[in-house]
């Protein structure tokens, strides 16, 4: 019999109460809210600034029927991590010369190899041609299209998570979103835009490939050779203007700026993915990996005097990664595999392969809405520990691959105890299971829950 949430939940939310009340968690240092700069001479304009960001998790999640643990099968994991860490040292060296290197690791939990790897996710210095107006740069980089959190200032994230589907070919042809290549970016008065050119990473690189023969009948991303990739985004900001000092947008900015934008952008990849036409004499077909998406992202303050705040962004995408592609994936799986092993002629076996623990079919060819909004309570809502900010989350996606549409929600609070610099976090989240039976598109059998609680701390 499955075990009942209940219990787990309390104890999760006392872990987040617990560590409030630490001596840590008091009046945040007013100098490092924005980073430990220095600066380079009187001007103020050039610095060097060092910031950090670590999201820790306490999590209870409903796995996917048929998970299993190394050899035990589960229907449930309570469960610790590090979802996110880190170290971002940018600068200002002169009037035209910028750089910005991260390093971090993300989902370290009970699974992971001993001494995991971290990685550096940024490597770039950029020019500028034209002050504001155009600076081109090179490197390691996340200039990303083809939407507003294809990647996102992970210390501002307003949800648990952001919209994965929209980091459109994580730890694929990329590491985690970045791909070695050059960019431009720059501000035509209301306009920002950021274009980049980049060689993906080979796949094989990925240890993402199971089996002797990834290719199928239906489309996955391609093991051969790969194309250059072109991606970029542009938004039109009707007031306040943004930063684009690093890659990264903000998530939310709880009322210290008014925003309003409407943005746009595109990802294009010659032959990124193949599939078999043909399986008994394996006539293989390529096809361009195309997306499109187009959004919109308000964020201000609604009473300035009392500090409340709304926050709201929504989104269409209509991706085309070639036939019948899907890719299912989660944060931080807490299972190892799936029991099930469907025949090596079934048509949905890869799908059953990757179909275990908290893993659900979120990105797919086909046509994706997004919408998320966060509403920030007055300032000093629970006195000197702070305020909270409710927030909640929706995709709904029809993909060519699925019987059904696919949707997951999540809900939950933030409480704000200095901004995003100490910060704890109750979600909970409904996701889909789709059953693949042989023949037939896999369809919606059940939805499942998870509980997390997140303290972050950031400067």
């Amino acid at each position: 019999m499955q075990k009942k949430s209940g219990p787990v939940i309390k104890i999760l939310f006392t872990v987040g109460l617990a560590l409030s009340m630490a001596n840590s968690f008091g009046q945040f240092p007013e100098k490092l809210k924005n980073g430990l700069r220095l600066e380079l001479d009187s001007t103020q304009r050039h610095h060097i600034t060092l910031n950090m960001t670590a999201q820790l998790w306490a999590r209870y999640t409903d796995l996917n029927p048929g998970s299993v643990v190394v050899t035990q099968a589960e229907p449930n994991v309570t469960d610790f991590s590090i979802r996110r860490i880190r170290f971002i040292l940018s600068g200002a060296l002169t009037d035209r010369v910028n750089f910005f290197v991260q390093f971090g690791q993300n989902n370290l939990n009970y699974l992971s190899a001993r001494k995991a790897g971290s990685f550096f996710h940024d490597i770039t210095a950029d020019y500028a041609v034209v002050p504001k107006k155009l600076s081109i740069g090179m490197g390691l980089n996340g200039w990303n299209g083809p939407s507003r959190f294809s990647n996102i200032a992970v210390s501002s994230i307003m949800v648990i998570d952001p919209p994965a589907f929209q980091e459109v070919t994580s730890d694929t042809y990329d590491q985690f979103v970045r791909r070695l290549g050059v960019y431009a970016k720059g501000k035509l008065q209301k306009l920002d835009y950021r274009v980049s050119v980049a060689k993906p990473f080979m796949l094989q690189t990925a240890g993402v490939i199971s089996g002797a023969d990834p290719i199928n009948e239906s489309s996955a991303f391609s093991t051969l050779p790969t194309h250059l990739a072109y991606q970029g985004y542009f938004s039109y900001q009707f007031l306040e203007s943004e930063s684009n000092f690093g890659p990264a947008t903000i998530g939310s900015y709880q009322g210290r700026k008014k925003v309003f934008n409407l943005g746009g952008g595109f990802y294009y990849q010659k032959n990124g993915t193949f599939h078999y036409t043909d399986i008994a004499t394996k006539d293989t077909t390529r096809q361009n990996i195309v997306l499109l998406s187009v959004d919109v992202f308000y964020d201000a303050p609604l009473n300035e005097k009392k500090g409340t705040a709304l926050s709201a962004y929504a989104s269409f995408s209509h991706y085309d990664y070639g036939y019948n592609f899907i890719k299912l994936g989660s944060a931080s799986n807490p299972a190892t595999r799936t029991a099930y092993q469907p025949a090596p002629t079934n048509p949905n076996r890869y799908f059953t392969q990757f179909n275990y623990g908290n893993a659900y079919p979120y990105l797919g060819t086909g046509n994706i809405g997004y919408v998320q909004v966060g509403y920030k309570l007055r300032n000093h809502l629970l006195n000197d520990q702070g305020t909270l900010q409710p927030y909640a989350n929706f995709q709904y996606a029809r993909y060519d691959r699925l019987a059904n549409p696919m949707y997951v929600f999540n809900v939950g609070v933030n409480w704000l105890i200095y901004g995003n610099n100490s910060k704890i976090s109750l979600n909970y989240q409904n996701r889909p299971y789709f059953v693949s039976n042989a023949g037939q598109a896999p369809a919606e059998s059940k939805r499942l829950a998870e509980w997390v609680v997140q303290y972050q701390v950031a400067f």
